[in-house]
């Protein structure tokens, strides 16, 4: 997704699901090396009676008025990147991990009761496991940014160059299971670009890297968006579409039930006006994706992001549909509304 920089700046299962995981492999003592076994764990607690939970990416560094629309279980703070060419997080690459401002925000975000979720990555600057040397030193890194948080929950937005970039993948793999070794709950979510037809072979790639490494993968979180020129259809289908898809892949990849791959999915949609031209997001596409979704019982829905869920200022040149508003005619908040349920 788009970051807050501006341009020019055997089978070894592992996936932590709402309802059902499986473990084979060296993890098995029962020597089986290729056929998962369940297990139970917790389901994810969404509002009302529903539990697909709103989980809205928001700025870590400047607050909206729209953040609490819908009232969030979860907010993914956008974006902890390597400060230039260092192994070190920042956010969005310019401001210090511990800076106090940030610091008050997040506590202002959790203060409703929600939850925060630190997201790793996004679509400019450094990935931390692009300029990172090692997995100790990688792993120390995103922990840096989770205390600074105070968040046990880690997303990695991985799209672009980073997803390609199969040294990176590896080493993020490592990281992240030295992570989990030393943090026993922390939850793993992994962002990634998918289409109508599912995800490509770079982000299966990704997946298949992280259950190698013994990832525990709570959550992958596909990005219903920016599908293409011919793409010029409903997009609320299209996301439904591509979710179809990836269900199929992975319970493929996780050996999974079509019960645990639902619940071990999550969608995040650009709400209005996407990066392509002729790809419009509209509230009819949210309140569909929002039934399908509570209708799958899907982990978690998001949007990018909450600071576009507004209407865009008539005749104001302050106003860009791709960073500051939807591009759509809207109330204030009405996408995270209608993501909520």
């Amino acid at each position: 997704m788009r970051s807050f920089l501006k341009p020019a700046a055997g089978l070894t299962c592992v996936f932590a699901l709402a309802l059902a995981g499986c473990s084979a492999g060296s993890g098995d003592s029962s020597g089986k090396d290729s056929t998962p076994s369940r297990q139970t764990s917790s389901t994810p607690s969404g509002g009302g009676s529903s539990s697909t939970s709103y989980a809205p990416y928001v700025s870590v560094e400047t607050a909206s008025g729209n953040d609490s629309a819908g009232s969030p279980t979860t907010y993914n703070l956008a974006f902890a990147i390597a400060g230039g060419s260092a192994c070190t997080p920042e956010w969005n690459g310019t401001t210090a991990i511990g800076d106090s401002a940030v610091t008050a925000r997040i506590a202002k975000l959790r203060s409703s009761g929600a939850s925060v979720r630190v997201s790793f990555g996004g679509a400019s600057g450094k990935e931390l496991a692009e300029t990172c040397s090692d997995a100790s030193t990688l792993a120390k890194a995103y922990g840096a940014a989770l205390d600074a948080a105070g968040s046990t929950q880690a997303d990695f937005d991985i799209e672009g160059a980073a997803l390609t970039d199969s040294a990176s993948v590896t080493l993020r793999s490592e990281a992240i299971a030295l992570l989990q070794k030393e943090r026993t709950g922390l939850k793993v979510s992994f962002t990634l670009p998918v289409m109508p037809s599912g995800l490509d072979s770079d982000s299966l790639a990704l997946l298949e890297s992280a259950n190698d490494k013994g990832v525990r993968v709570s959550t992958v979180n596909l990005m219903t968006m920016n599908y293409g020129a011919s793409y010029s259809g409903d997009m609320g289908d299209y996301a439904i579409t591509a979710a179809t898809a990836a269900h199929t892949q992975l319970k493929k990849v996780f050996g999974l039930s079509d019960a645990g791959a639902w619940r071990g999915m999550a969608l995040t949609s650009m709400i209005g006006v996407n990066d392509v031209a002729g790809e419009t997001f509209s509230l009819s596409d949210a309140a569909q994706v929002r039934t399908f979704a509570e209708e799958k019982e899907i982990a978690w829905v998001s949007i990018w992001s909450s600071f576009r869920d507004q209407q865009c200022g008539t005749g104001s040149t302050d106003d860009d549909a791709a960073t500051d508003c939807s591009g759509v005619a809207q109330s204030a908040g009405a996408f995270g509304e209608a993501f909520a349920g």
